[in-house]
């Protein structure tokens, strides 16, 4: 009888393919970019959040420094009335702009997306005049979205808040009865993007004038 012969065994090593290792690796691909494109727009929404929040304080210090114009307005150093004109979104009054004891003429404006500021000294002469124009402007405030029908000034006369029904002012406003100047101010970087403006609004009384008040 012939001897069995020993057979060995053989162990089998599992692998991939090379088929299969393309499929990992195209799935790991996609898992990357999806991650990535996931990071950005995180990135973007938290960038765009910080430029909000960044250009609005920059905003609220800018109005905050038209409504300390507008409480101080005086009478002109050429013996004008403190108010010079007064629409939505145009508003020239007197006020001590650089505390140096002269009165400068200011003008408040929106151009663009911009609310600007335009100043004029009085001139050297007896009696004292103002020139014509804006000498210096400055920007007071940037990415302003206020539309045609959203203007950025209101007025308000003695009676308000009493008197709702006359108040805030219509146009052409008598600028001689103003007493009370609201600022409001919608900001977006980006209008196409999320999220929507965010509103800003503060009141200025014209402290000065109600002296005006006691002299009729």
């Amino acid at each position: 009888m012939l001897p069995k012969m020993k057979t060995r065994n053989r162990k089998i090593y599992a692998g991939m393919t090379l088929i299969e290792m393309l499929v990992s690796i195209s799935i790991f691909t996609l898992g990357i970019g999806g991650f990535a494109m996931l990071f950005s727009k995180v990135w973007q929404n938290n960038s765009y959040t910080l430029e909000m929040g960044q250009s609005s304080m920059a905003v609220s210090q800018g109005v905050n420094t038209i409504a300390n114009y507008i409480r101080e307005c005086q009478q002109g150093d050429n013996g004008a009335y403190p108010i010079v004109s007064a629409s939505g979104n145009d508003l020239v009054l007197y006020s001590d702009y650089d505390k140096d004891g002269a009165t400068e003429r200011l003008h408040f404006y929106k151009s663009g997306q911009s609310v600007l500021m335009g100043v004029t000294s009085p001139a050297n002469t007896m009696p004292k005049t103002y020139p014509v124009g804006d000498q210096t402007v400055v920007t007071i405030a940037s990415h302003i979205v206020n539309n045609g029908s959203t203007p950025i000034f209101y007025y308000y006369n003695k009676d308000y808040p009493l008197d709702t029904t006359n108040n805030p002012l219509v146009a052409p406003v008598d600028f001689s009865v103003i007493r009370l100047v609201k600022m409001y101010l919608q900001i977006n970087i980006n209008p196409a993007h999320a999220p929507d403006n965010i509103e800003m609004q503060t009141f200025a009384e014209l402290r000065n004038l109600n002296d005006y008040d006691h002299l009729k």
